[in-house]
């Protein structure tokens, strides 16, 4: 049996760290969970329609949710005159139970982001584009963009094909043991065309070796 680890989850505390950070009492935690969850679908579905958001990030004090979120078009979520921030605020404070504010932080390069660059792939997936053409692109960007390595997993029926199947695309080194190694990673998924199904796409990025003291 393969012993299968999400490396993101296998390196907190030594270079990655929780998407949300607070510490609640037994009859608060389901509530606030519950709430994270509702925030981060807000989010994601509000900017559904092109690949933007990279990460969000929930904290709690006693008085205030702090939603920050990555993004790598800063102006697309913030708005005109800050307009959209300010909607997006409003639907949110219906969900929580406490003041909220939005912080903003923009991705300097997007491509060395395993979300952005799965969904990527997954958006041209949907939209017809070959999955060998879609992927290897992606690759290209990332290792441009200064990524040591990258991986991309796409299964299923893959262009349309009668019997669905496994690709894998490697490029450089990444290795997922290493807990100092800094590895991204993100599972998306694309609706096939035509009733084809669900294509899966995993993406696995290596961007260097960080110091774990």
């Amino acid at each position: 049996m393969g012993q299968k680890v999400n490396p993101i989850s296998f390196r907190l505390q030594t270079s990655k760290n929780w998407n949300s950070r607070w510490f609640a009492s037994k009859k608060d935690f389901a509530v606030w969970l519950a709430e994270d969850g509702k925030i981060r679908d807000l989010i994601e579905k509000r900017f559904a329609s092109r690949p933007t958001i990279a990460n969000v990030e929930i904290e709690r004090s006693a008085n205030l949710v702090t939603v920050t979120i990555h993004t790598a078009k800063a102006g697309v979520v913030i708005g005109r005159g800050g307009a959209g921030i300010n909607e997006l605020k409003k639907v949110i404070e219906k969900v929580v139970s406490l003041p909220v504010r939005i912080n903003v932080e923009e991705v300097r390069r997007p491509e060395l982001n395993a979300k952005l660059v799965a969904e990527n792939i997954a958006h041209q997936l949907e939209r017809r584009a070959n999955f060998r053409r879609a992927v290897k692109m992606a690759i290209q960007g990332s290792r441009n963009a200064g990524a040591k390595g990258i991986r991309v997993e796409v299964a299923g029926r893959l262009n349309g094909a009668e019997m669905s199947r496994r690709e894998k695309f490697i490029e450089g080194s990444v290795p997922l043991h290493t807990l100092r190694a800094d590895v991204d990673f993100y599972a998306a998924r694309a609706l096939g065309p035509n009733g084809t199904g669900i294509i899966g796409i995993k993406v696995w990025i290596y961007k260097g070796e960080r110091s774990t003291k």
